[in-house]
């Protein structure tokens, strides 16, 4: 069942969780994420700081703002109070539902995009020579992406703030196709599996459910 109006975020809660759920990012990357102006978001980090909600850390030359318990807190609560203004909880948890179905399929794409076992060798990594293999994987996170396309339809039928995972997935699987193996399971860049690990967490905290508690 879908809410009657798609529900549109405030800039401080979209600003919030983009920090929830890329885990660490600069001010560009939270701007990107959140869909909102740098200036805003430069405006609207420091006073999250303030508050105790975000902190600035630096790690191996790079730095980005992450959150704070209290933040992680406070990102539930506003959570919730949309969740409920929007009636949107039927769709989310519909999406959920259907989520738990293809993320199966997802870890097993990605673990078969990393291994290739072999006789004696059940853990061997993948060194891409075999193109059916990897073909078969593409062809696999293809499907999976179309059907993710679907559960972020309705979910943003509901809430706006669940739009672009979709793109970003086929954005990714693009570059994979392309050649640049990377995109599939790569850290550090919008791949496919990081995509799909800000969903998660983007369902799940939605939800106010904790990580592995699905099952």
């Amino acid at each position: 069942m879908l809410a009657a109006m798609t529900h549109a975020s405030t800039p401080d809660l979209l600003v919030l969780h983009a920090v929830r759920v890329t885990g660490i990012a600069d001010g560009a990357a939270v701007s990107r994420r959140a869909g909102i102006d740098r200036d805003t978001v430069d405006e609207l980090l420091p006073d999250f700081e303030a508050y105790g909600w975000v902190t600035h850390v630096e790690f191996a030359g790079t730095g980005g703002w992450t959150l704070t318990e209290r933040g992680r807190a406070e990102d539930t609560r506003k959570l919730a109070g949309e969740l409920a203004e929007s009636g949107a909880r039927a769709t989310v948890e519909q999406a959920h539902k259907a989520f738990e179905v293809l993320n199966g399929r997802l870890v097993q794409a990605c673990t078969d995009w990393q291994l290739r076992p072999a006789e004696g060798a059940r853990l061997a990594s993948n060194d891409h020579s075999d193109p059916e293999w990897d073909a078969r994987v593409l062809g696999e996170l293809t499907l999976i992406g179309g059907e993710l396309r679907a559960l972020v339809d309705d979910l943003t039928g509901a809430l706006a703030r669940f739009g672009g995972y979709d793109e970003r997935f086929s954005a990714a699987l693009g570059r994979a196709r392309g050649g640049e193996g990377q995109w599939v399971a790569g850290v550090g860049i919008a791949s496919c599996h990081a995509v799909w690990m800000e969903l998660h967490e983007d369902l799940l905290s939605t939800l106010g459910l904790a990580r592995g508690a699905e099952a």
